[in-house]
Order: structure tokens, then C-alpha cells, then sequence
């Protein structure tokens, strides 16, 4: 318990700083767009109407230190302001329409990737030296090393175009979001599938490679000679003594990965015209939308600390050393 308190302080600290550095660089470089509007209508518009401008984009002539407290009062109230590009929609309502889609899609990929990954790598150590194991890690980190917008819009080509097995683009396929029937989830699914089939097929073999290296360290300890000198069978020597240990550097990659969820997606949902935060930052960053860009560089920091924390969490359970070393 004290080593996980320990890290949610350490955390807590770093979403802290998060948030300052969040705060002080956008306002630290020279120049920013909603100066630049009120600069273009300052030729043909009076002082009362400037400033009736200015306060709708949110700008202010206070002091940095008093701008920084109501930043962070803003904060806690879940206020980012309102989006520039998308004036007048606050940044929380056009962050809320694609965070639904992008934690679906980022958080289907990367478990199926860690799930698939994980068991195709323990399977070729525990046959290490085999057909299965000179094959599948090659040819996965083979078909990863494409890069990633070319075999997208490959597979979207082939898949989705000509042989029209599957959506060409967006999360669903009415004007507006399905209802949630079974017809409904499965429209939903549908437009699912290939833009995770494309995020898992890259990123398979770095999972199943780690996982391999991994099992082949843990296979040479001598608890596990143990355990099959005990007469134990191979499958419960497989998955409850060498794949528990074998999994806690594929479970730190984990932590990383879900973390990345809403920043890793770019190119996907691009190529797919998938209504994500991954489409809303570039277009947020095409159109210097500050307040936009705060608000998800935002977010995409405090999931990688979530994330952290959740696995630093997790290790308490999966492995014993971490915990007796958090209560010395």
C-alpha cells in the first residue's frame, strides 16, 4: 500500500508540472491567433467592439501569475475555453465528440495487439528452435517495418474500396450516431475493423518479439525446473509460472501504449476519416487552435500518467520483489 501511495504522489506531482508547462508555453511564444483575429478587424471596428471580441476568444491583459490561477480554476472545473477553430464551441464539447471513438478504437487495438502479441510470443518460446518460432516473429516485425500510411491505404484500397468488404469511412454509417441496438453496435463494429485490423497488424510484432525474448530468460530459471520435476503438466508450467513472469515487460509496454491511445491514431483516422482526437489535433494544429491543442496535449499527458500508475499499480500483484521493496 505504501509503494502505491508513493507512486500516486509522484504522479499527482507530475500532472502538476503537466499542467504548468501546459499553461506557460503557449503564452511564452511569440505571437497567437486570436491576437492575429483581433488584429485583422481592428482597422474596422471600435474599442467597445474589440474588446467585446476579445473577451469572446478569451483574451485578457491580467498579469501571467493572475491568468495562471484562473487557468488552473478553469481546470478543475473542466472549463478549456472555447475552440478558435470552432468558435464559438467550447473545446470540451468538440473534444467530447470524438473522445468516445478514439479511447473505442485506441483501446480495441491495443489489447487485441497486447492479447494476440503476448500468446504468439509465448507460444514461440515454449517451442523455440520450431517451424512457428523461426517464422512468425520475422514476418510480423516484417510486416511492421512498412510504413504505416502506405500500408493503410493499401489495405483501405483493396478491403474497402474494390472488394467493398468493408466501410469506407467514418465511425458509423446514419447522419447521426447509431442508436445502441444490436443493429446499432454492429454498424458500429463493422466500421471498426479495419482501422484496428491496421493499428494490430503493425503492432504485433514488437509485442510478440518482447514477449519471446522475455519467456526464453524466464524458461532457464531453475523454479521452473522445479515445477515440471514436480510432475506438473506443461500447460499449467506454461501459462501459470513462465508466462506470469515473462508478461510484466509487455505489461509496462502496456501502460505506454494506452497512454498513447489519443495521440498514436493519426495517420488512422486520417486514411479512415475516423471521427477521433487523433483528426481533431490536426486539425487543431492546421488551424493554431490554441486553446484546442492545450486541452488535448493535455489529456494525452494525464492518460500516459494514468496509464503509468495503473500498471505501477498492477505490479504490486504480479510481482512480489516490487511490493517487499515499496514496504522496506
Amino acid at each position: 500500500m505504501y509503494y502505491v501511495l508513493k507512486r500516486l504522489a509522484f504522479y499527482l506531482l507530475a500532472a502538476f508540472v503537466a499542467i504548468t508547462v501546459n499553461f506557460f508555453i503557449p503564452r511564452l511564444t511569440p505571437g497567437d491567433p486570436a491576437s492575429t483575429i483581433v488584429a485583422t478587424y481592428s482597422t474596422s471596428m471600435n474599442a467597445e467592439s474589440l474588446q467585446a471580441l476579445k473577451t469572446a476568444y478569451g483574451l485578457t491583459d491580467d498579469p501571467l501569475v493572475q491568468q495562471y490561477f484562473t487557468y488552473l480554476g478553469n481546470i478543475f472545473k473542466g472549463d478549456f475555453g472555447r475552440s478558435l477553430s470552432q468558435f464559438p464551441a467550447p473545446v470540451l464539447s468538440v473534444i467530447g465528440a470524438g473522445f468516445g471513438w478514439s479511447a473505442l478504437l485506441g483501446l480495441t487495438a491495443v489489447f487485441l495487439s497486447f492479447i494476440i502479441g503476448s500468446g504468439l510470443g509465448a507460444l514461440a518460446a515454449w517451442r523455440r528452435g520450431g517451424f512457428f518460432d523461426r517464422v512468425t516473429p520475422p514476418v510480423l516485425l516484417f510486416l511492421g517495418s512498412f510504413p504505416y500510411f502506405f500500408l493503410a491505404l493499401l489495405l483501405f484500397y483493396v478491403f474497402c474500396f474494390k472488394l467493398g468488404w468493408f466501410p469506407m469511412g467514418n465511425a458509423y454509417s446514419s447522419v447521426n450516431p447509431p442508436p445502441f441496438t444490436l443493429a446499432g453496435i454492429g454498424d458500429v463494429l463493422l466500421h471498426l475493423m479495419m482501422p484496428a485490423f491496421t493499428i494490430v497488424l503493425v503492432s504485433l510484432g514488437p509485442w510478440t518479439l518482447n514477449m519471446r525474448n522475455a519467456m526464453i530468460g524466464v524458461l532457464s530459471e531453475d523454479y521452473l525446473t522445479l515445477a515440471e520435476a514436480k510432475g506438473l503438466p506443461p500447460r499449467r508450467v506454461l501459462f501459470d509460472h513462465a508466462v506470469r513472469t515473462a508478461l510484466l515487460p509487455n505489461i509496462t509496454a502496456l501502460g505506454a501504449a494506452i497512454g498513447g491511445v489519443f495521440s498514436g491514431q493519426l495517420l488512422t483516422e486520417i486514411v479512415f476519416t475516423y471521427p477521433g482526437l487523433g483528426y481533431a489535433l490536426m486539425r487543431a494544429v492546421s488551424a493554431v487552435d490554441y486553446p484546442l491543442m492545450q486541452a488535448l496535449f493535455l489529456i494525452i499527458t494525464l492518460s500516459v500518467l494514468a496509464a503509468n500508475f495503473l500498471v505501477d499499480t498492477v505490479y504490486v500483484f504480479l510481482d512480489p520483489r516490487v511490493r517487499a521493496g515499496g514496504e522496506a
